[in-house]
């Protein structure tokens, strides 16, 4: 089983967001026995909130299905028990590299890296856009299933 945790900075709107979204798409693709999701945020200061409220009412307007969630915080021990590491953008990139004190296994990743735009998702919270967070978050999602197909055709 591959086993993805999605990441941002809070763990209230982008990589939830994503969990719910790469959930709901591997259980419409059948993938459920092959492929496990999660999320986490690279601080502390949002830990036990649930989704932010405008990020959960786009993912209801969007059909999307939203998990029980509750934002925990990132930490060491988590290197082991996850395939991938998708961060939201270069910035979680860099306090994962922090938190796990190195990438030695090249889990670590950007969502929009596997799309033909690689960029960062910009975090809706400071925006407020959360349709272009959703909409990126989709593009990256439909990328990374490409990617995760080939590796679970290998």
């Amino acid at each position: 089983m591959l086993k993805i945790m999605f990441v941002c900075l809070g763990n209230i709107c982008r990589s939830p967001m994503a969990e719910c979204i790469m959930a709901q798409r591997v259980r419409t693709l059948g993938l459920d026995g092959k492929i496990k999701v999660g999320s986490a945020g690279t601080s502390s200061e949002e830990e036990g909130n649930p989704i932010y409220p405008p990020a959960a009412r786009k993912l209801r307007q969007e059909g999307v299905n939203i998990l029980p969630h509750f934002a925990t915080k990132l930490t060491k021990e988590d290197y082991a028990l996850y395939d991938m590491f998708v961060g939201m953008e270069s910035s979680n990139l860099a306090a994962m590299r922090r938190i796990f004190q190195g990438d030695p296994d090249g889990k670590v990743k950007r969502l929009l890296d596997f799309t033909e735009s690689p960029s960062d998702i910009a975090d809706p919270w400071w925006t407020g856009d959360f349709h272009a967070a959703y909409s990126d978050i989709c593009r990256g999602i439909d990328g990374l299933l490409a990617y995760c197909g080939e590796i679970l055709d290998d």
